[in-house]
């Protein structure tokens, strides 16, 4: 399939700190530890293997085995399993809410991205096994982020009673969502493939979970991925020892504040601050912070509380009732997984890049991080459409008044930029400032004044008549505005927007083996495809 890059900085849809990651920029080296380069992996390898233990890969072999026993799943996906008992076997991990149907796009690039890159592995390492691993995020509690997936420009959402940890909700209710899916996507043949796939998971299995894992499966099982539930007991417990030193010490807070205070003093905005006790505590309908007070720990808004003994025999006997947070989740898939690299958007990244510190301390290996492929899809009338305008892949991407502006200039019979003559009126007031002072400096004042009142008067000229060359160009202008619309929703990306469904009833089942068979995961750029 035809497809074009460009750099990630040129989107201007990502933050200086991405920018600065991807370009490897030296202030930044302190934050992480191996780039993802290809070669960079056989260190990571050999450090990731002498850290981690025969004894934790059987149980993480047991607790999947177990989360799999009802799930119908391929032979690919069970021998990737049954491998991570072999100390050659190593993960490349992505994660993930539990959006409705699997919410917007990007979904799907994230996971791509992670089974792209363990077949680049395979080839290079080949000694070694590789896993592409999807970690669902069913202990988060943030049930407005994932109750809805926007379907040709319109929010399809699930309306329940909100409490407690998302993973474990029933699926009452999504009969109706169901109902206004299908009268929305029609009768044709792939319109029924994914009626029937939403069906199957939300209306024939009991929880959130259940149903996710069944998605996600049947759109990549194909492939070997393997799907984690990390609200599992026998995980948890080789967890403890890392949530005890939270309670005692106070880890992550004492090693990831400083780190993020360095990053914000070098100018980049942080994206998490810890807390003091970066843990919540689960119950039925309950996902809630343990805050420590005068030397008891209590779970927030709430009348449970103990000391600190109480407190750790309970971890010890109920590990399971212990959730990190957002600080805490990465430590705790590095010490349960033999995992060399994280894949993850900019948002996560960002978090991720506070936490080096954090790792050494407590002695887990820091995984290398990698920016999920990011796309935007094209069908060939659009591509066409693009073409006839004019327009450059990285216009395309301008906000719509400078795009707008621009080629408002390039295709108008009259040149609208005044910046000649901007230049021409402050050369002729620098000569003014010299009149001024050799008079009376206090002239100086009013000669500026004047400067400012010129040159505002010139951009109000120039936008005048740019609006009077819209006007004139209004057929231009509209088929851009239009175009733009159409790949950039709501003014913002393609894939942080639509639902993979959508392109699904265009192009069916082979809409992600196209898509395997063009992202590259290293190559560290935004992709534009153009699909016939």
């Amino acid at each position: 399939m035809p497809s074009d890059c460009i750099p990630f900085r040129d989107t201007n849809y990502f933050s200086s700190l991405i920018c600065d990651y991807l370009e490897q920029k030296e202030v930044l080296h302190p934050f992480y530890n191996r780039f993802p380069d290809l070669e960079n992996f056989e260190a990571q390898i050999e450090e990731k293997k002498q850290s981690f233990t025969l004894e934790t890969r059987k149980v993480l072999v047991e607790a999947l085995q177990q989360q799999y026993k009802d799930v119908t799943t391929t032979e690919a996906t069970l021998q990737h399993i049954e491998s991570l008992e072999d100390s050659n076997t190593f993960t490349i991990v992505t994660g993930h809410q539990l959006n409705l149907f699997t919410g917007p796009l990007y979904f799907l690039y994230k996971i791509i991205s992670t089974i792209n890159l363990t077949k680049i592995l395979k080839e290079k390492y080949s000694d070694h096994n590789f896993v592409p691993i999807y970690w669902m995020a069913t202990e988060d509690h943030d049930f407005d982020e994932i109750n809805y997936f926007n379907l040709f420009g319109k929010k399809v959402q699930w309306n329940r009673h909100d409490g407690g940890a998302v993973g474990v909700f029933d699926t009452e209710g999504l009969d109706k969502v169901f109902k206004v899916f299908a009268d929305m996507i029609g009768s044709s043949r792939n319109a029924e493939t994914l009626k029937a796939m939403f069906k199957k998971a939300y209306l024939e299995h009991d929880t959130l979970t259940a149903a996710t894992r069944y998605l996600a499966n049947e759109l990549f099982g194909t492939y070997g991925l393997v799907i984690i539930d990390g609200d599992d007991h026998k995980l948890k417990r080789l967890f403890i020892p890392y949530v005890e030193k939270e309670i005692v010490s106070q880890t992550s807070h004492t090693h990831v504040l400083p780190k993020a205070n360095e990053l914000q003093s070098t100018g980049y905005k942080v994206q998490v601050n810890p807390r003091e006790i970066n843990l919540f505590y689960l119950a039925e309908g309950l996902r809630e912070r343990i805050i420590e007070e005068e030397g008891r720990y209590h779970v927030n808004d709430t009348d449970i509380s103990w000391d600190k003994e109480e407190l750790i025999k309970h971890l010890h006997q109920a590990p399971e009732k212990f959730s990190p947070n957002v600080m805490m989740r990465p430590l705790y898939q590095e010490v349960i997984l033999p995992n060399l690299c994280y894949i993850g958007g900019g948002g996560e990244l960002a978090y991720w890049l506070e936490l080096k510190e954090y790792f050494k301390a407590v002695e887990v290996i820091f995984p290398m991080l990698l920016l999920r492929n990011s796309v935007l899809i094209q069908t060939e009338k659009q591509a066409e459409k693009i073409k006839k305008l004019n327009v450059s892949d990285t216009e395309l991407f301008l906000k719509q008044h400078e795009l707008i502006n621009r080629k408002v200039r390039q295709i108008s019979n009259i040149d609208i930029n005044f910046d000649p003559q901007r230049k021409y009126l402050k050369e002729q007031f620098e000569a003014m400032y010299t009149v001024a002072e050799q008079t009376d400096v206090t002239f100086g004042n009013a000669v500026k004044a004047q400067e400012i009142k010129q040159l505002k008067g010139l951009d109000v000229l120039e936008k005048r008549l740019l609006k009077a060359q819209r006007r004139k160009l209004s057929d231009h202008v509209k088929r851009l505005t239009s175009i733009q619309n159409e790949l950039f929703p709501n003014q913002s990306l393609q894939e942080r927007n639509k639902n993979f469904s959508e392109l699904y009833l265009e192009y069916g089942e082979e809409l992600i083996p196209v898509l395997i068979n063009t992202l590259n995961p290293l190559k560290g750029e935004f992709t534009i495809l153009k699909l016939p």
